[in-house]
């Protein structure tokens, strides 16, 4: 047994991992941070991360929770960089914190995060099942309905954010909320790799990025977490929003910041702190 596969079976043992999903639910709740999983009960294994997010996912939704997609996090160098972390992670998309955008403009409430970070990113809406075997970012295009500028905010109920990659994959992968501009066949069609994103926080330009930051093609980030998903039995269906990934670093933002992106040939979409 190698060391983290120990330290993995010690954590099982010593806290269940339903009472870590447990604890992270009533952080977000109660809007208050607790102290990294990976410090304070040795979780130590992305396999333990990701069921103590499955789990807590399975509390929400008994609660009447709706799972909208995934999200795919930590794509881009900047963000692994940023975050201290060497590989994505992934997490659900939950209905409860997805704001509509109108006339490209989203009102998003302050007060339900805790240290949010807002980054520019692209959704992809499935039109089609991705079929059976290794997923390819071919596969993904073909099956894509549309295409739309999306921001997202992550949100981490871990302390100042210290995190290591199993802290924000029992996180649900730091999810926040999004909202998502108006959907567009033709940027489906467009070269995503090269698209050019700038973002702009209360009209003052703070990063920009190109569609090769998220693990080289947004369409192939979305491969990542098809493939991924496959590894426990699940996979993406016609109907669920995937985010590909911050093209980006992430923002930090407060009440009453304005936060835009802009992407070539499409509409700017604001997400509007209140």
């Amino acid at each position: 047994m190698t060391g983290a596969e120990s330290r993995a079976s010690e954590v099982s043992e010593r806290v269940p991992l339903d009472e870590l999903a447990r604890r992270l639910d009533a952080a977000w709740e109660e809007r208050r941070p607790i102290a990294p999983l990976t410090e304070s009960d040795g979780l130590a294994s992305p396999a333990d991360a990701y069921a103590i997010q499955r789990r807590w996912t399975e509390i929400r939704t008994a609660r009447g929770e709706r799972v909208m997609g995934q999200k795919i996090g930590l794509t881009s160098r900047a963000m692994q960089e940023q975050m201290g972390v060497d590989e994505p992670d992934y997490g659900c998309l939950w209905a409860s914190r997805f704001f509509p955008a109108s006339s490209g403009r989203a009102e998003l409430p302050a007060d339900v995060f805790i240290q949010p970070r807002a980054e520019g990113e692209l959704a992809f809406l499935l039109g089609r099942p991705l079929g059976e075997g290794e997923v390819t970012a071919e596969d993904v295009l073909a099956a894509t309905d549309a295409v739309a500028v999306s921001i997202e905010v992550v949100d981490s109920r871990i302390e100042s954010w210290r995190i290591a990659l199993c802290d924000t994959i029992a996180d649900n992968a730091s999810y926040g909320a999004f909202t998502v501009g108006p959907w567009s066949r033709s940027l489906r069609q467009s070269d995503l790799q090269t698209l050019r994103m700038v973002i702009r926080l209360n009209g003052a330009p703070m990063a920009e990025g190109v569609g090769a930051a998220a693990l080289g093609h947004p369409a192939q980030a979305v491969a990542w977490l098809a493939n991924k998903l496959s590894e426990f039995g699940v996979s993406l269906a016609p109907g669920d929003i995937v985010l590909s990934g911050s093209l980006t670093k992430s923002i930090p933002v407060a009440t009453g910041d304005a936060f835009t992106v802009d992407v070539e040939e499409q509409p700017p979409l604001t997400a509007v702190f209140g």
